[in-house]
């Protein structure tokens, strides 16, 4: 799954939290397929999905959205 961000400062900001929370991530580009205003994506498993959601909401992260992959592309999960 995948976590795409407006600005660097979020992103890196979500690193540092997620992180913090023992998540297992990797800093990513954004795929060309996500539009989005920052370069960086953060990279999850898909059983982090609960805990990734708790942060952003706890943390009021803002964040572009989150992406499930498919053989098709992304598709964004609902928070």
């Amino acid at each position: 799954m995948l976590i795409a961000f407006d600005s660097t400062q979020q992103a890196l900001r979500a690193e540092m939290l997620l992180e913090y929370a023992d998540i297992e991530i990797d800093i990513r580009p954004t795929p060309k397929e996500i539009t989005a205003g920052c370069a960086l994506s953060i990279d999850f498993p898909q059983e982090s999905l609960p805990q990734v959601k708790r942060v952003i909401v706890e943390e009021k992260v803002e964040i572009r959205g989150i992406f499930d992959r498919t053989d098709t592309g992304y598709i964004p999960v609902t928070l």
